[in-house]
């Protein structure tokens, strides 16, 4: 159960699902409270949104998530609408600094107690008093003459120099804004800007059916498509009370490895292409695109979009599909076993990639790390490993984890797990059970509120979800984005510009998913 602290501020009911999750409303007073026992128990936050409930609840709900060492702790408070502003929880969590700023952006209600109340993903979309989260918007008529200057930080020194970065940037890539400080070739501080590919994703979702809302799902952030398809099919499944069939859900996590496979393998290229190595980019851009091509003949789709549907899968795998995958993920072994080694003997590269980048393991417990960067810098954390969800609950997952927390960590961990995806997929396909792949959803009464938790190869993936008679009423999907990007310009202080690019890689954050 949740921290038992919190029990003397709001009565948390268990969700009856596999998920381990507790949700109950806070008192405002009480909202930092409960924030600070999670924190001190070692939890951190997943997610912070909101909604317009005027109508039904007097006033305005925020809602946050946060992990502790029991599951998912959900926790909302009612905003009143005549001063729409609730306590911030940026000084507990810094992550949640940004997540306020786009709340305030979209619905409207101000978190207290904090400086910087710039707008986050509202550049010249919309006017400052218009709110696209508030039931009453029409998104007509809009002056869109506004917020064209954004002020950024100011020099923190006469003798340093600002480089702007973006956001249009060299190459096929998303947009985004970094604004460096430096004395000489040192940067003394990095300042982002995002916001530039919001696509209103929250609004886009309301009214759609559950077929549509898993269609919309899987587009988020196209390089986690299954990530996200797989956290809202649970969130549905959750609502309608949905078994999915056994074979359904080894092929979804067979799916979910294939998808980390890919990313690592392409990042991993494109950390030794930055570092000046263009070997490595050529060698695991071809091992990559074999596997996608892999994806699309056995799959139905290159990066396996809408192959997870609410209820199941949308393919199957015949017996020849499995001797070729399988065969397909002995040689990708044997090859991505070679690279590592040639990797780890040039010495180019490593002069480059050892000890850039850090951030210890005490800094990535305070500012939220997850994932392959939290898993770099000692953060012992897997959603597969301490909370493994069919099917992962039989398949003993290994963990990579390695204290350095530099490039050279971060390429250790990415190295580790694709070995442990390609031992994964083939027990996966080794064991696959016999059965159906799709159970149909009984939608006609559905009504209520779901979540969905995958951990995804950035890390987790959250998703919550409210439907009403078989339509999204609200919804909130949270990319790990959000928590990692202000990691990163803590991250490069003191190393030079011209290593930004290999740090930043070393990371591989969404833009997308960040700015919905």
């Amino acid at each position: 159960m949740p921290n038992p602290s919190l029990r003397v501020l709001a009565t948390f009911r268990h969700w009856g699902t596999t998920l381990p999750v507790w949700s109950g409303r806070l008192h405002k007073d009480y909202w930092p409270l409960a924030a600070q026992n999670i924190r001190a128990q070692g939890g951190r936050l997943l997610a912070l949104w909101g909604e317009d409930r005027r109508t039904t609840e007097a006033g305005y709900l925020v809602h946050a998530a946060f992990l502790s060492e029991t599951g998912i702790v959900r926790t909302e408070m009612i905003v009143d609408p005549a001063t729409a502003a609730y306590p911030s929880l940026a000084a507990i969590f810094p992550g949640a600094l940004r997540m306020e700023r786009a709340l305030y952006d979209l619905l409207g209600i101000r978190a207290t107690g904090v400086n910087d109340t710039r707008p986050w993903l509202r550049h010249a979309a919309w006017p400052a008093d218009q709110f696209p989260l508030r039931t009453d918007f029409s998104g007509e008529g809009l002056d869109i003459a506004a917020d064209r200057d954004y002020t950024f930080l100011p020099a923190s020194s006469p003798d340093t120099h600002e480089i702007p970065v973006g956001p249009i940037h060299a190459g096929i890539i998303e947009p985004g804004h970094f604004r460096f400080q430096v004395l000489g070739e040192e940067i003394l501080r990095l300042e982002e800007r995002f916001g530039y590919t919001h696509k209103g994703v929250e609004r886009l979702f309301q009214g759609l059916d559950v077929a549509g809302g898993a269609r919309l799902a899987g587009r988020i952030s196209g390089d986690s498509t299954v990530a996200y398809a797989w956290s809202y099919a649970q969130a549905v499944e959750q609502i309608t009370s949905t078994q999915v069939p056994e074979r359904a859900q080894w092929l979804r996590a067979l799916c979910l490895e294939r998808e980390r496979l890919a990313n690592h393998l392409g990042d991993l290229g494109a950390i030794g292409n930055d570092a000046g190595l263009a070997f490595a980019l050529t060698q695991f851009q071809a091992l990559k695109e074999d596997l996608l091509r892999e994806n699309q003949h056995y799959f139905g789709h290159r990066y396996l979009m809408d192959r997870v549907l609410p209820g199941g899968v949308a393919f199957d795998l015949t017996a020849a599909a499995i001797a070729a995958l399988q065969g397909g993920g002995r040689t990708l072994k044997t090859a991505v076993r070679r690279l590592q080694e040639i990797l780890a003997e040039h010495g180019g590269l490593r002069d480059r990639v050892v000890q850039l980048g850090i951030i210890p393991p005490e800094r990535a417990a305070h500012l939220g790390l997850m994932g392959v960067a939290g898993r770099a810098s000692g953060q012992a954390w897997d959603l597969r490993v301490q909370f493994p969800h069919p099917p992962y609950d039989q398949l003993q997952v290994q963990m990579a984890t390695t204290t350095e927390g530099d490039v050279a960590a971060r390429m250790a961990v990415r190295f580790q797990e694709i070995f442990e995806s390609l031992r994964l997929q083939e027990e996966m396909l080794r064991k696959l059970p016999d059965g159906n792949i799709y159970h149909p959803l009984d939608l006609q009464d559905a009504v209520g509120e779901g979540i969905g938790w995958v951990e995804g190869w950035r890390g987790e993936i959250f998703f919550w979800l409210r439907i009403e008679h078989g339509q999204v009423r609200r919804c909130h999907p949270q990319d790990p984005s959000w928590t990692l990007w202000p990691a990163l310009e803590e991250v490069v202080l003191r190393d030079i510009v011209a290593d930004f690019p290999l740090i930043n890689k070393s990371f591989n954050l969404s833009y997308s998913g960040h700015d919905l």
